[in-house]
């Protein structure tokens, strides 16, 4: 059995989502998109939600905070709540990341997104019994914060539904289908069935090398897993800013319940992983080198404990920047490699999606669409931060 749609996305996940909405929303209804189990159940409902602006490159932060006025606006624009709590964002550097702050800092507000420097008074007060001996300078976001993954695609999928947008879950794809000049034209399905589209958007975040490898294109895209503490401090943790701690390479956030979901900041080492069979619980080298640096930033406790622990894959490009744009086979368009910067600019994604496969060209003139491009690897042009952090340069 054969049909054919406009456009087909592959992947069900929070970038496919927001891709699908985002052409709905610009009149581009004839959308199917599919997905191998349910919705949102692959990285996307692993993410920690950390909603913040700070980037070092100029697209990013300015798409992330095309993220937060979404994010903020969500109960007029999807009708529900999607997780999204605005506790602000707070990121502290050592003395030797004091010059990269200030430039960055500058660039946000060039871009309109509200920014403050803190001192550490200023901090502690709003984040009592953190010791901030270590820290430097700090930069805050009065409006970021951190919100739910899962809540936020299932709001997307809603609503590109309720523009026309077809959905399809248990519909598993192994192949692309390609001609014999390269172009992409359709896909295969487990059952054998076919579908057949104009364009063909991979959105399979750590699975889309095996799917581009049955067109011949090798994306570059490993598969690097990272674990998540969830600590019970002994008292519930007090409502307090989202905290990125840039000296000891960690970031922390409260979970609903009180706990304190704790995040790894260093990728110097990056575990590999396949996505299909790794772990789920944090190991314990991991457990003791997490709690290491947390007892240096939280050492007045009264009772910590490890609650809990999962683990999640990013799928990380060489560069650490997703690929956003077409492949080089004719008809397959990627949206790929987000490298765990996924969430807070999914809106941004979705919206620049569109454009590209409409217009040919990002409708936002902050976001250059170039930059996310295929073909920079190739060309020896990486997408970097021109104001790197020393130990945190992948993530910013």
């Amino acid at each position: 059995m054969t049909k054919s749609t406009r456009v087909v996305i592959v992947g069900g996940g929070l970038e496919g989502l927001a891709a699908a909405w985002s052409l709905a929303e610009r009149g581009e209804s004839d959308v199917l998109v599919l997905e191998r189990h349910t919705l949102c159940s692959g990285m996307t409902g692993k993410s920690s939600g950390i909603v913040r602006c700070h980037y070092g490159v100029r697209s990013l932060a300015a798409m992330a905070w095309h993220g937060v006025q979404v994010f903020s606006a969500a109960e007029e624009i999807f009708g529900t709540d999607i997780g999204f709590r605005q506790t602000g964002y707070i990121v502290g550097v050592g003395a030797n990341n004091v010059a990269p702050m200030t430039a960055n800092t500058e660039m946000h507000r060039d871009l309109g997104i509200p920014v403050e420097s803190l001192d550490a008074d200023e901090v502690a007060h709003i984040w009592p019994g953190i010791a901030l001996d270590d820290f430097a300078a700090f930069a805050y976001e009065p409006l970021g914060g951190h919100g739910d993954a899962y809540m936020t695609g299932m709001a997307y999928a809603a609503q590109a539904r309720r523009l026309g947008v077809r959905i399809r879950q248990a519909a598993e794809v192994t192949a692309l289908l390609q001609r014999g000049n390269g172009e992409v034209y359709g896909v295969v399905l487990a059952d054998g069935s076919e579908i057949h589209a104009d364009t063909v958007v991979l959105a399979t975040g750590a699975w889309s090398p095996t799917l581009g490898a049955t067109a011949g294109i090798d994306i570059p895209v490993r598969v690097q897993r990272e674990s998540i503490l969830l600590v019970d401090q002994g008292t519930p943790t007090p409502d307090v800013p989202t905290f990125s701690d840039l000296v000891n390479l960690q970031y922390l956030r409260r979970e609903p319940n009180g706990d304190l979901l704790v995040g790894n900041s260093d990728h110097s080492t990056p575990e590999w992983a396949d996505p299909d069979t790794y772990s789920n619980r944090a190991g314990d080298d991991v457990v003791a080198a997490a709690i290491g640096k947390l007892d240096r930033l939280l050492p007045h406790m009264p009772d910590p404990r490890l609650a809990s622990s999962y683990a999640g894959c990013y799928d990380v490009t060489p560069d650490y920047n997703p690929i956003i744009g077409p492949s080089p086979a004719p008809g397959l368009f990627l949206l790929v490699g987000f490298s765990g910067h996924g969430y807070k600019i999914s809106p941004a994604v979705g919206r620049l999606a569109a454009d590209l496969l409409l217009d040919g060209i990002s409708g936002t003139p902050e976001v250059d669409g170039d930059d996310f491009r295929f073909s920079r690897f190739e060309e020896g042009e990486p997408l970097a931060s021109l104001r790197p952090y020393a130990g945190a340069g992948e993530m910013r």
